[in-house]
């Protein structure tokens, strides 16, 4: 028997009965306490297969474990240890937010994106946490290397061996949906450049921790990010082995931290984020786009300069006949061979051969985002 919407004509998977349901349960230190924060009284989450996109064994039995033990039970074991005597022990607790989580908080606090994230740092500061990060850097040099493999595909693109389109995706669900489930032809397409969270990963335990003087398992860093999809992506087999420790030590959701920050009475000082880079002060930025980390507009602006020398200062977009694809279009008139649209990951779930008609698409497993990172 096939799960629903399943894509496979032979499926391991039974469709989802009254009296067995296939679950991951999202566990929660409060829900483990019988405590409710206002987030997991509306988001007690069960992920079922049949409402998955990724039908077919995405998420393993031992993934599924491995992913309920990435709460915050390992980050108040590093702050509690922080406060013994034992400096042995200690360890230098640097956390990394996303910007797609600051305005879920800005919502929560009834402030800007700005005053959020100073409000954010300071709580977090105030626990005992030494560094606050801003995973927009890790952005920008994602965007970069999306951007130099899209031109080189172009030029070694041919009929015999194509190397477009370039798929696109920071998501950590559709990726690994990408590889388990549709295969090739998609994955050949697969943009190889690192995501920000990899990327930060990287900077935080190798370029950070030797500014500090720091061997890398004496840092725990924490991401701070909007979806539970990172936590797996923390896990997995690429993203470990940095001189022996992963550059993700734990992941919290926005709510997971709206859950802490909802238990503590601390009273809490405004903090600007930290610098990875000497003395620079950091400031609160974003990128251009349709939203988040904007990776089809700074790659279309990119390829169009560099392969048809225009300079593309705006892109707007049209959706075409299947709603879930929209096409960047310059507001002026220009020639060349180029195509690029924004996808959800349910519309090449469906279609997983409509990519190809496009140069540059980016996909998203979540409908409706497709043009964030």
């Amino acid at each position: 028997m096939k799960c629903e919407h399943c894509t496979r004509k032979e499926c391991s998977k039974k469709t989802k009965t009254d009296d067995q349901e296939y679950a991951l349960d999202v566990l929660s230190p409060a829900q483990e306490n019988g405590e409710k924060g206002e987030f997991h009284k509306l988001a007690d989450a069960k992920i079922f297969l049949s409402d998955c996109l990724a039908c077919d064994s995405c998420v393993t039995a031992e993934e599924g474990i491995q992913i309920s033990q990435q709460n915050a039970k390992d980050f108040f074991r590093v702050l509690n240890l922080n406060k013994k005597c034992d400096t042995s022990k200690h360890k230098v607790l640097a956390v990394s937010v996303c910007p797609q989580s600051l305005p879920y908080f800005a919502a929560k606090f009834s402030l800007s994106v700005t005053d959020a994230s100073r409000r954010l740092c300071g709580f977090l500061k105030s626990l005992g946490v030494h560094y606050v990060f801003d995973t927009t850097i890790a952005a920008d040099f994602s965007i970069l290397e999306s951007q130099k493999e899209f031109v080189h595909r172009y030029h070694r693109h041919s009929e015999d061996e194509p190397a477009l389109p370039m798929l696109t995706s920071a998501c950590p669900g559709w990726v690994r949906y990408a590889e388990r489930v549709l295969g090739h032809p998609v994955t050949p397409h697969l943009c190889t450049a690192k995501s920000p969270q990899q990327i930060m990963g990287s900077l935080v335990k190798d370029y950070f921790a030797r500014r500090q003087n720091l061997s890398p398992d004496k840092i725990f860093h924490v991401i701070v990010a909007p979806c539970y999809d990172k936590k797996l992506e923390a896990l997995g087999e690429d993203f470990t082995a940095l001189h022996g420790s992963r550059g993700a030590d734990c992941v919290l959701t926005s709510g997971e931290i709206i859950q802490i920050m909802e238990r503590s009475d601390l009273s809490v000082k405004e903090a600007s984020v930290d610098t990875l880079f000497g003395d620079l002060e950091e400031e609160l930025r974003r990128h251009d786009g349709t939203s988040s980390d904007g990776y089809l507009a700074h790659v279309f602006r990119h390829a169009a300069k560099e392969l048809f020398n225009k300079d593309v200062r705006e892109v707007t977009y049209r959706t075409l006949r299947v709603l879930e694809w929209q096409r960047p279009s310059p507001n002026r008139r220009w020639t060349c061979r180029q195509g690029s649209a924004a996808a959800d990951g349910s519309h090449l779930h469906r279609h997983p051969r409509a990519a190809p008609g496009k140069q540059c698409p980016h996909a998203e497993a979540v409908p409706g985002v497709a043009g964030w990172g």
